[in-house]
């Protein structure tokens, strides 16, 4: 007996693909056979997907780059993947195909329409991105990374919170060693491309930092290429012990020893810290359409397990006065770490697993229009 097929239609960025690749080991334990339908450029993020992933890697485009020229073909060009999609899942149909969002999921999500296949999309941000607001009203269900979720009028969500890799699953709610007259670390996280306004404020906020509470900072940041050089230099200029990257390969690690964490809101981050528990003053991408990174951010901060700084006051003497807030408090940290905790989902995992199941093995019996 052949086993079912799971349909993952991801790509585009690491914050879709995170949690695709937790479902698909997922299923893969459950002796499901897992293909992945993404673009050329969704394929680059496909290196820790388990070897027995079939990788289908089909036509899709943006129309949020190139030129007039490249914006015209866009259309035909996805329409190419949605045919390419079609004829694959003509052959070996799919018991249930799963969007993850970005435009690579186009094409699968597209196709499994067409057939009337069992499907469904996860969102792992509080606002529907673009590609998942488009299927949104044409799929059997709509899984929520982030609750509350903005989901049109008559669309119902189910809250399964977003999967997080087993690195951190394995520091689910790690003891937390609160501030003290001792050495301590910040974590400085800007997202899959760094975030220039952290490497401009952050280093300021902590050289203003009191003396006596300077001295016990150690940092871990990560930074643009074109910013490293200068971030690492202001923090030895300062005597502030710092590792300055462009990509941590142990993000987990250094979150689980972490007095405090200054980050970008992106969802899979804030599952992260949610899991681990952890305090962490959040700084929304500030030109996301949608504002969606607020949204994200928004069960922690009205838990009290995290501070909220918009760009617009996120300069060096307002991020001072929030870091020694938190780290000259031992009660107010740790109250922050418990309180993330209580916001996570450690089994978002098997949650999305279990709807993927149900999914298949009951089809919505009336095709949405």
């Amino acid at each position: 007996m052949t086993a079912s097929l799971l349909m993952i239609a991801a790509g585009g960025t690491g914050g879709h693909m995170f949690p695709a690749q937790a479902l698909a080991e997922a299923m893969l334990a459950k002796s499901w056979r897992v293909k992945l339908s993404t673009d050329a450029r969704g394929a680059r993020y496909t290196s820790g997907f388990p070897e027995a992933v079939e990788i289908s890697v089909v036509g899709s485009a943006t129309f949020a780059r190139g030129g007039i020229i490249d914006k015209a073909t866009v259309p035909f060009r996805i329409l190419a993947g949605a045919f390419s999609a079609l004829n694959e899942m003509r052959s070996d149909p799919p018991a249930a195909v799963v969007g993850f969002g970005g435009y690579p999921a186009i094409p699968a999500m597209s196709a499994a329409t067409l057939l009337g296949l069992p499907r469904m999309i996860h969102e792992q941000n509080g606002v529907l991105g673009r590609v998942n607001q488009l299927f949104a009203k044409r799929v059997h269900a709509v899984a929520c990374g982030t609750w509350p979720t903005d989901l049109p009028e008559g669309v119902e969500g189910v809250h399964i919170g977003n999967p997080v890799r087993n690195g951190v699953l394995e520091r689910a709610q790690a003891p937390y060693i609160p501030p003290g007259d001792y050495p301590m670390s910040l974590l400085v996280l800007g997202g899959s491309q760094g975030a220039r306004i952290l490497s401009n404020v952050v280093p300021s906020a902590i050289a203003a930092l009191p003396a006596d509470l300077k001295r016990n900072i150690r940092v871990s940041h990560q930074a643009r290429p074109e910013d490293q050089m200068r971030v690492a230099e202001f923090y030895k200029s300062e005597g502030i012990p710092a590792d300055v990257e462009t990509f941590f390969l142990d993000v987990p690690e250094r979150m689980a020893e972490a007095q405090l964490i200054i980050s970008r809101s992106g969802a899979s981050t804030v599952a992260d810290v949610s899991v681990i528990g952890r305090p962490a003053i959040w700084v929304p991408l500030a030109q996301a359409i949608r504002d969606e990174q607020t949204a994200n951010a928004r069960q922690l901060v009205d838990a009290d397990a995290a501070i909220l700084m918009p760009e617009s006051r996120f300069v060096p003497t307002a991020l001072a006065e929030q870091i020694e807030m938190v780290l000259t408090s031992e009660r107010g940290a740790t109250q922050m770490a418990n309180a993330a905790f209580t916001c996570a989902v450690p089994d978002a995992t098997e949650r999305l697993a279990s709807l993927v199941e149900d999914l298949a093995q009951a089809p919505a019996q009336h095709e949405r229009a």
